[in-house]
C-alpha cells in the first residue's frame, strides 16, 4: 500500500495503458486498479439486439405496435 500511495500517478498511467494492478496489504490482495471498459465494449451485442428488435414488428396479444399506440390514444 505504501508503494501504491507513493506511485499512484504511475499506477493510473499503467491502468490507462490497459494494465491491471493488484494492491496488497501484508501480502493479501485488497484492491485492484485497472482500465475502465470503453464505451465501445459490448456495443456489438447492443447493436445486434436493437437490429433484431427493429427487424421484427413488435406485437403483443396479436396487436401491432401501431395498433397499441392508436388504442392508447382513444
Amino acid at each position: 500500500m505504501f508503494e501504491g500511495k507513493t506511485q499512484f500517478s504511475a499506477l493510473v498511467d499503467a491502468a490507462r495503458n490497459g494494465e491491471t494492478i493488484i494492491i496488497t496489504k501484508s501480502g493479501t490482495p485488497v484492491a485492484q486498479i485497472g482500465p475502465l471498459a470503453t464505451k465501445t465494449e459490448g456495443t456489438d451485442d447492443a447493436e445486434r439486439a436493437i437490429e433484431e428488435l427493429l427487424a421484427e414488428p413488435a406485437t403483443l396479444g396479436g396487436l401491432s405496435l401501431r395498433e397499441m399506440i392508436d388504442d392508447g390514444r382513444r
